[in-house]
Parts: C-alpha cells; structure tokens; sequence
C-alpha cells in the first residue's frame, strides 16, 4: 500500500510539474536595422503566453540611446544637383557618419556590457527557451558558442523575421536556425505553399491563405536540413516587377534601375524560397518564420480600419496562430513531425 501510494503522488508530482507553464526569454535587442514592429511583437508574445498558459515571457529589452545610421550615401541626381550641391550633400553625409561611428562605438561597448549581464548563461540556463523577435546585427552575447549549445542540449530556439538577420558571421548560430537573410525587395502579397497542412504550426493556416509583408530572401538554405512548412516556388516580386515593367513601358517611361532588377529576379527562375521551417537541432528544437515585418501581420489591432493596415485582422489572426503553435512545438508541448527534406 505504501508503495502505492508513493507511486501515485510520484505521478501527482510529475503530472503537477508538467502542468507548470514554461519560461520563454524573448530577446529584442538590435545592433542593425531597428524594426518599427519590434514593441508590438513584445506585446504579443506575452499575450500569447499569458492567454495560453503554455508559458512565461520574460524580456531582454533595447536599452536607450542606439545612435542613428545616416544610411548610404547620396547619389547624384542629374536632373537637380550641381557640382557644389552634390558636395554638399556629399560633406554632410561624411560628418554625419563620422558622428555615427564615435556614437556606435560607445553605443557597442554598452550594449556588450548589457549583454554579459543579461545574457550571461548562468542567468539564462533555467531558460525552457529563447526567442529572438527581429533582432539584428552582432547580439555580443558573453558566450555565443556556448549559446548554441544550450538549444542542442534541449531548449526551444524561435526566430521571427530579422532574426535570420542576426549573427551573420558566427556560423554556428546560422547553422542552428537553417539560413539566413539575403536580401528583400519592396513590400508584397504572397500565397505561401503549405508544405505540411498537418503539422500543428500550419495546420490553422487556412487553403489560399495570403499574406502582404516585406518577404525575404534566404540564403545558407538547405532543404535537406529542415522541415518546410510555408515557401514560394518563385520569386515574392516576380509578378510585381513585371507589372510595373508593363506599366512603364505602356507609358513610355525608362528606369533602368528597375529593369535590371526585373532581369535579376527573372534570372533566379528555379529557385526556391523558404518562408518558414522547423528543425531539430541535436536535443533541442528550432523554429523559424520570416514574416512579422509589419505591425498588422503582428496584430489584428493595429491601426484597424485605417489605410496603413494591409492585413485583415485574420491574417494576423492565423500568424499568431502559427507562432503560438510554433512555440509549443519548439517547447516539445506540441508534437509533430519534423522530418527534413519534405520540400519538393
């Protein structure tokens, strides 16, 4: 009987500890491009966790003061600028980026001690796991090596967006997530392919569904290593060029600019583009899904009913969907199948 009974409150236990919800490190922390969505991200990952209950959010915040890049450098109109005008466009960009770079580089050394205290790994590793919401550029964590090892021995790793955008040198996260951002053209609609209807990530995504955002171009990719779950099998802005092109021709305008990127785009005919995978990474798990540019792919309440929303709250909706699901799956609370090599 007394065996029994510990038996039992062994299970009680157990089944007590696996009702606890998990605990989720959302990063946001940008040494690149900053992303305008970035706050609504924030509020709805911890929405997401608090209506869930599957788990706890947990923030490493942007500190203040990230100095302003002034951007490339300025191109000569020939139709408006003289000589002395280009100059002094050209004096006031070479100023402004000298300003930027004294700025950046105590800007870096405090980000870099920020780091080392927020992201240090005895502070994290009690971490079911991270997830790194359109960060971008050199995180400067203490221990980025040390980092990944943490999700091959067994934590959650989620990225959205920009945060293929991150740690472009350090192979070994790229590794880890799959690919990396390429590059992108202007904004678009796309009817993603649903490369597994079944898996609980896309199984709320529903037949034609389309979405407009800023769609990026992987590469590092590799089919045979990840589990495909949303891609293109042409170019996001193919059909968008060529319509422009049309629309130039038709009025008889020229902008050589954009013909060469038509010729570019077109000369990718074959290509595949992912947009969103899940793979295992040793013990650990990693999800990844590149949209979440825009605030109302985020969140169905954004600016609703105003010309700046492009997505219907549905759309945002089923992407909240996906990331929730991708979650939980990330955090082995959801099963599915994550064989690589399933992208024809």
């Amino acid at each position: 009987m007394i065996k029994r009974l510990t038996l039992l409150l062994a299970a009680a236990l157990s089944l007590s500890a696996h009702a606890e919800p998990k605990k989720l490190l959302v990063v946001t922390v940008t040494t690149g491009f900053r992303h305008s969505s970035i706050e609504t991200a924030e509020k709805v990952l911890a929405e997401l966790g608090q209506k869930s209950g599957a788990f706890t959010v947990d923030f490493v915040h942007q500190p203040e003061g990230q100095p302003k890049n002034p951007g490339r450098p300025p191109e000569r109109d020939a139709k408006k600028d003289t000589d002395e005008s280009f100059k002094a466009k050209q004096d006031a960009y070479s100023k402004a980026l000298a300003e930027f770079n004294a700025a950046n580089k105590i800007w870096t050394d405090k980000i870099a001690a920020y780091m080392a205290d927020k992201m240090a790994l005895d502070k994290i590793k009690g971490y079911d796991g991270f997830v790194f919401a359109n960060t971008t550029g050199d995180l400067l964590l203490p221990d980025r090596e040390g980092f990944t090892k943490l999700i091959e021995g067994g934590k959650a790793f989620i990225a959205m967006h920009s945060g293929s955008d991150t740690y472009h040198p350090f192979r070994g996260y790229i590794d880890m997530l799959g690919g990396e951002f390429e590059t992108h053209k202007s904004q678009v609609e796309i009817q993603p392919v649903v490369h597994d209807p079944a898996h609980p990530i896309t199984k709320a995504v529903p037949l034609g569904w389309k979405v407009f955002d800023e769609i990026y171009i992987i590469k590092s990719f590799e089919k045979a290593k990840v589990h495909g779950l949303l891609g293109l099998n042409t170019h996001p802005n193919l059909e968008q060029l060529r319509a422009e092109a049309a629309q130039r021709k038709e009025k008889n305008i020229e902008d050589p600019k954009k013909d060469a990127d038509l010729k570019d785009v077109e000369a990718q005919k074959g290509r595949y583009y992912p947009v969103s995978w899940c793979k295992e990474f040793g013990a650990g798990r990693v999800y990844y899904n590149s949209l979440g540019h825009r605030e109302d792919v985020w969140d169905p309440t954004w600016k609703a009913d105003t010309k700046d929303r492009k997505n219907s709250p549905e759309i945002a909706e089923t992407y909240q969907e996906m990331i929730l699901a991708g979650i939980k799956w990330a955090l082995k609370l959801e099963e599915g199948v994550s064989t690589p090599g399933n992208i024809p």
